[in-house]
């Protein structure tokens, strides 16, 4: 490990000072780095870090996929109402969705990316996402394999799925669910829907362009599933207009503690509180559905109901560990098997030249928190 030349600010509690170590590596690795690390153990904030130049203590920024994790929370709270079956069609609440074959898909299957429908033909436009206008579109839609015959990642569709059907059986919106239930009684700095006197804290996402990526051809079916005929992924939430309204999918604007309290507060509660989820709603959400070759990216992955599950391309925690990652390395979980939850973002998007930090963090917050005294 070279010698440190940048010191993080914040706390790390003196079990977790390994962590603290390797973090702190990253800036002096990489003096362009900056990032946020938050954990809670036991519903305890034992980690809270900002580190480099470009992402202070109190900054937000975009948190993309992180988003659908977000958005989960809301879906859950459905189920564990009894609002929402996972195991009732997706049409007997959102009649419209039958057409072309999706009649018989299980809101389980829909919502583990098998429901064959990542995109549209054409697009959404960037305002489009959270209207029912692109619930009506995606209803329409002919599915690209059978439903419930494989899964391939909804980049985009995921959000309008979880918005519409909390439409139809909440008679709200997902965004204004997820802000009275869950952000505000548990002081969570995440948002889903950026207000306008939190625009002043918001950092853009630093990403650059590689003129070495491959050219993605916007009618292939990745290119369908994130939306490349509109927009390309890393852009998304420097858009006012996509954070302002919140897409679950994508839309997300917070910090590091923002996304590990919410994972905290869901499963441990935080500061005496209890957790607003229980331990079969946990269960029923966090376990995993389909797992192996994604139909649209081609890479192995592995989701619960919304939630993507460890797996070993993706090695983020303990077999009970649930969360989301986002598209520039952002990481938000649960690990019920060590009483952790996780938030890391960093300023940069680091796909395509990541050097795994957040799951080196993981390894380290996991390792601290088993050999605590």
């Amino acid at each position: 490990m070279p010698p440190l030349t940048s010191r993080s600010i914040g706390l790390a509690a003196t079990d977790f000072a390994g962590v603290r170590e390797l973090f702190d590596s990253f800036p002096a690795e990489d003096p362009d780095y900056s990032a946020q690390l938050a954990v809670y153990c036991g519903g305890a904030k034992v980690v809270d870090l900002s580190g480099g130049p470009h992402l202070a203590p109190g900054d937000i920024t975009g948190m993309y996929s992180c988003s659908k994790g977000v958005g989960a929370m809301v879906v859950a709270l459905l189920v564990q109402d009894g609002s929402l079956d996972l195991d009732r069609a997706v049409s007997s609440y959102w009649p419209e969705f039958g057409a072309h074959g999706k009649d018989r898909l299980s809101v389980r299957q829909a919502l583990s990316h098998q429901a064959g429908v990542p995109g549209v033909a054409g697009g959404f436009a960037l305002a489009e996402f959270t209207t029912a206008e692109a619930a009506a579109r995606l209803a329409q839609a002919v599915p690209l394999w059978r439903p419930g015959s494989a899964f391939g990642y909804h980049a985009v569709t995921m959000g309008i799925l979880m918005e519409e059907l909390c439409r139809r059986v909440a008679g709200a919106t997902l965004q204004e669910m997820y802000d009275t239930r869950i952000r505000r009684p548990y002081g969570i700095d995440f948002f889903l829907g950026l207000p306008e006197d939190q625009e002043p804290r918001f950092r853009e996402v630093l990403y650059e362009d590689d003129p070495d990526q491959p050219w993605l051809d916007p009618l292939s079916l990745e290119g369908l599933s994130s939306n490349a005929p509109v927009s390309t992924i890393l852009e998304l939430p420097n858009h006012r207009v996509v954070r302002g309204l919140g897409m679950s999918s994508a839309g997300g604007v917070g910090s590091a503690d923002g996304l590990a309290r919410l994972y905290a507060a869901a499963t441990t509660g935080v500061e005496g509180t209890a957790p607003f989820l229980t331990p079969g709603t946990v269960q029923a959400m966090s376990e995993e559905q389909v797992w192996g070759r994604d139909r649209a990216s081609g890479q192995d992955d592995a989701f619960a109901v919304v939630f993507m599950k460890p797996q070993p391309g993706r090695d983020f925690g303990s077999y009970q560990a649930f969360g989301h990652e986002g598209a520039n390395a952002a990481l938000g979980f649960a690990d019920p098997c060590y009483g952790l939850a996780f938030g890391y973002v960093p300023r940069r998007a680091e796909e395509g030249r990541s050097l795994g930090r957040a799951h080196r963090l993981s390894a380290a917050v996991r390792e601290a928190a088993a050999t605590a005294p």
